[in-house]
């Protein structure tokens, strides 16, 4: 890959991490970066997405479940 295409990739990666945070998606940049290597390798957007927010539900419960022990 030459060093031009790295930068546009780059600034691709800088302009959809931009739109993510105005959206408030709370993906951070690397997650961001994996998400968009899976869809160009052809997993199905909104799978995606439903995948992404099933773990934050399981993640918030087991956070409640935690405050509950303690």
């Amino acid at each position: 890959m030459s060093s031009r295409s790295t930068s546009s990739g780059q600034d691709v990666l800088n302009v959809l991490h931009d739109l993510s945070q105005l959206l408030n998606t709370g993906l951070d940049r690397d997650t961001l970066f994996t998400c968009v290597k899976m869809i160009e390798g052809g997993a199905n957007p909104e799978a995606l997405a439903a995948v992404i927010k099933e773990l934050r539900k399981e993640n918030a419960g087991k956070g409640k479940a935690d405050l509950q022990i303690n």
